[in-house]
């Protein structure tokens, strides 16, 4: 594992990490707020859209500016590849609650949406401190900690300006 660029690397971890918990919290946020399912799928995927772009974009002028800081040229990673690292991975995590609330009815969908996302982040984490050499379980339980805190923040927001 010691092949994989640091950029890279930092683009995938943040995209999945930021993909599931954002879209976590929207979806269980907008599901608290809103009863009517297609509102809550747009939401969504305009959510999931919206800021995976964003993200990629972020990525990549932020990755930009530091070459261009970089007096001794020293980076080796390719900005293009980092963002859509950071596209895709945010894109890809951001799909693991909305998936549920397409396929199933509410509440079970915000149900089986924020499991499946503590379920993802958990897996995250983990694999995250193996490829670090760091304690997985220390890394998925802060992944867990992090995203739970997110969910309630969404569950909270929705359910007081509920329509």
């Amino acid at each position: 594992m010691a092949n994989i660029h640091e950029a890279y690397l930092r683009s995938a971890l943040f995209g999945l990490q930021d993909g599931i918990v954002s879209t976590t919290g929207v979806v269980a946020g907008i599901s608290a707020g809103v009863d009517d399912k297609t509102v809550i799928v747009m939401a969504a995927l305009v959510a999931v859209m919206v800021e995976a772009s964003s993200m990629a974009a972020g990525q990549y002028t932020s990755e930009k500016a530091a070459h261009e800081l970089d007096v001794t040229n020293s980076h080796t990673d390719n900005l293009v590849l980092g963002a859509l690292i950071m596209f895709v991975s945010y894109f890809g995590a951001g799909m693991v609650p909305v998936v549920p609330t397409i396929l199933l009815e509410q509440p079970q969908a915000r149900y089986v949406s924020i499991g499946g996302a503590f379920v993802a982040l958990f897996l995250v984490g983990y694999v995250k401190g193996k490829v670090v050499n760091h304690s997985a379980m220390r890394s998925a339980t802060e992944l867990l900690i992090i995203g739970g805190i997110a969910t309630i923040i969404g569950l909270a927001v929705g359910s007081l300006f509920s329509v």
